[in-house]
């Protein structure tokens, strides 16, 4: 059934995508059959088991967005009826476990008693869980040993089971959660473009181990290339689409420094994790490059404005002139001939203190 569901959901991507590429239009053959593909889902016997092991829940949200109006309601009403259907399992099997748990804790509250015997008179007392009885016949006198008919008290002691020694051996704690296991090979989607970018970054994150250094080394080869490289390929499919789209260039910005051989940082942040590919399809070219291109971007841009300031007119210092804002006298001034050339030049003067400008001729 999930094999069943895969390929109906592939097939009305697919004519979804050639809808799109063809020109958004109601009676477009491709609309056609994604229409037609997504009644069958809409029919379609599906329960949260499958939903969950195939993901097309969330790979069916992008048709809602999808230009065409027919598409996208269509999607939307298949959603709607998926939603409807985890809910209802996942209430139905809430009830049966607090069910299940009432009936537990109902046999485990008469596990312990404690018991008193007189001449004749018997008591029950129920003893909390975590106590322990322990019980002594104490005989009144000598006499009544020899007597199988004499009166007899017992006698009870709660022992606490912090305070009692083992009897039996103790659990073995649970191990953490485990890792999940490493992928032998690449998870394919049956779409040549997308395999494509999944090889080319699963080819760059296996340079990662050999780019490593010592102390970083275990840490780099306990992480999975091959899953990491259908995390962030599956991520840009679903916030930029397809990679022959309007985000065709953001598609070669990420790819190009991943795979760039001077860039190492950026591919071990990614298969480390500590950058999530969410903010890997939001960060700039900038921020993608390398620690040492990055400051070498830094010296070029402190070196223009340098040159542009040293390129600007000089400027002098005087205390001729009085701000009019703070009152002091420290200022700079240079002069233009802003107008023809018989006029007198332009003074432009800035205030060293409260760098107010000012100009007169």
């Amino acid at each position: 059934m999930e094999q069943e569901l895969v390929e109906l959901f592939e097939a009305a991507k697919k004519a979804a995508d050639a809808a799109t590429a063809d020109g958004v239009s109601s009676s477009s053959p491709a609309v056609s059959r994604c229409v037609d593909a997504l009644k069958q889902l809409k029919k379609f016997p599906v329960s949260y088991d499958a939903l969950v092991a195939t993901q097309v829940g969330k790979r069916l949200r992008h048709l809602t967005k999808h230009p065409s109006g027919t598409i996208k309601s269509m999607a939307s009403d298949v959603l709607e009826i998926w939603k409807k259907i985890i809910i209802d399992e996942t209430t139905k099997n809430k009830k049966n476990g607090s069910i299940d748990g009432k009936l537990a804790t109902k046999t485990e509250k008469t596990d312990n008693v404690k018991v008193e015997k007189g001449p004749s008179l018997a008591k029950t007392e129920k003893v909390p869980k975590d106590e322990t009885v322990v019980v002594e016949k104490v005989y009144k006198s000598d006499k009544a040993k020899a007597s199988v008919s004499s009166s007899e008290t017992v006698k009870v002691e709660r022992i606490s089971k912090e305070e009692k020694p083992p009897t039996s051996a103790r659990k073995p704690s649970q191990a953490p959660n485990a890792l999940p296991p490493r992928l032998t090979t690449l998870v394919k989607c049956n779409d040549s473009l997308r395999d494509k970018i999944r090889e080319l970054l699963a080819e760059a994150f296996s340079k990662v181990a050999s780019e490593a250094d010592e102390d970083m080394l275990d840490e780099v080869n306990a992480c999975d290339p091959f899953r990491v490289a259908v995390m962030v390929e599956s991520v840009m499919f679903e916030k930029m689409g397809r990679s022959n789209g309007t985000q065709k260039f953001k598609y070669r910005s990420v790819m190009f420094n991943i795979k760039d051989p001077n860039n190492p940082d950026l591919r071990r942040k990614v298969l480390l994790g500590q950058v999530k590919p969410e903010r890997l399809i939001s960060m700039t070219p900038e921020e993608m490059a390398s620690d040492q291109r990055q400051r070498e971007v830094s010296q070029i841009k402190e070196k223009a404005l340098f040159d542009c300031e040293r390129g600007g007119p000089p400027k002098a210092t005087t205390d001729q002139f009085k701000c009019g804002r703070c009152g002091q006298r420290k200022t700079t001034y240079y002069q233009l001939q802003t107008r023809s050339a018989d006029e007198p030049m332009t003074t432009f003067v800035t205030c060293v203190n409260c760098n107010n400008h000012w100009k007169f001729c």
